[in-house]
């Protein structure tokens, strides 16, 4: 269990598969012992290698993971950090990872970093890393322009804000340089304080609403596609097409059905619509809405 005895406690977050190498590279110099807070959410303590102090690193989940629903995926970060700030265990940082390999933002990488925008809040961003991963993959050439476009664009906004930059090189060394350079004092992300400040559900929570209007849309693009499989399907005499359109009409409507469900759990009830009007007291930190531009 986490405690006010570890001195720094980090929140590793980004797309799947960018995280687990600087959790491990940090591992490898520190003696850890290693514990979970759930099957998802790995928490490693770790010794400083010089200072022999405690530090907690915590693995999240990133959104379009393979075995969760984005839903799920929220509502596992949610509680983690609802539960950790009840304990009065604040966040020294937080280490946002963007594998530098991926030839354009897009897809995954932007539904993480707009859901990283909404559930973090202007007042932390200052306590964000901005960490690009896979250097190994690429050749500098490559990978230093990718950089120079997330500075500028994607990432522009947050670096304003006092949000800070750097690569990370697959060493130990170069894991606990970025572990280094996070704050010490305590910082609350803004769905931690609209949860427990504010006491309100997820699903009232920016982060909540805007995966809410993602999955909206998300229907509406898998209700059309599967309009156009169909008609497509009527149309064509060739059996052996027919047949693969069928199969792709179904796995949509599979899909279409998940989709519902996840928006279904994300509903606010109309009692909680009627309470937020004479709702009052507001959340210290706002949104970032990072995609806009």
């Amino acid at each position: 269990m986490i405690s006010h005895a570890d001195t720094v406690v980090s929140l590793l977050m980004g797309p799947t598969g960018t995280g687990k190498s600087t959790v491990n590279q940090a591992k490898k110099t520190a003696g850890d012992s290693l514990h979970s807070e759930t099957s998802q959410i790995r928490a490693i303590r770790v010794l400083h290698p010089r200072t022999k102090l405690p530090i907690v690193l915590v693995d999240t989940p990133g959104f379009n993971d393979t075995n969760m629903s984005d839903t799920q995926v929220l509502s596992m970060i949610a509680k983690w950090l609802e539960t950790t700030y009840k304990r009065k265990v604040q966040l020294s940082g937080i280490i946002y990872l963007h594998r530098i390999s991926d030839n354009r933002m897009s897809g995954s990488p932007l539904k993480n970093l707009n859901m990283f925008g909404r559930l973090c809040g202007d007042g932390a961003i200052e306590h964000v890393i901005l960490v690009t991963t896979m250097w190994d993959r690429v050749k500098e050439e490559v990978g230093v322009p990718r950089e120079s476009e997330l500075k500028k664009k994607y990432w522009h906004q947050m670096i304003q804000l006092g949000s800070t930059t750097q690569r990370f090189r697959k060493t130990p060394e170069s894991a606990w340089d970025i572990i280094d350079s996070l704050e010490k004092k305590g910082v609350a992300l803004l769905l931690q304080e609209e949860m427990v400040n504010l006491k309100l559900l997820l699903s009232e929570t920016e982060a909540g609403k805007t995966l809410y209007s993602t999955l909206q849309k998300q229907v509406a693009d898998q209700q059309d596609t599967i309009r156009k499989l169909r008609e497509e399907a009527e149309t064509e005499k060739n059996p052996q097409l027919v047949e693969e359109l069928t199969r792709q009409y179904n796995e949509l409507r599979e899909g279409l059905q998940i989709t519902f469900e996840q928006i279904e759990r994300l509903k606010i009830p109309f009692s909680r619509k009627i309470m937020g009007i004479f709702r009052f007291k507001k959340a210290v930190g706002r949104a970032l809405k990072l995609l806009n531009k």
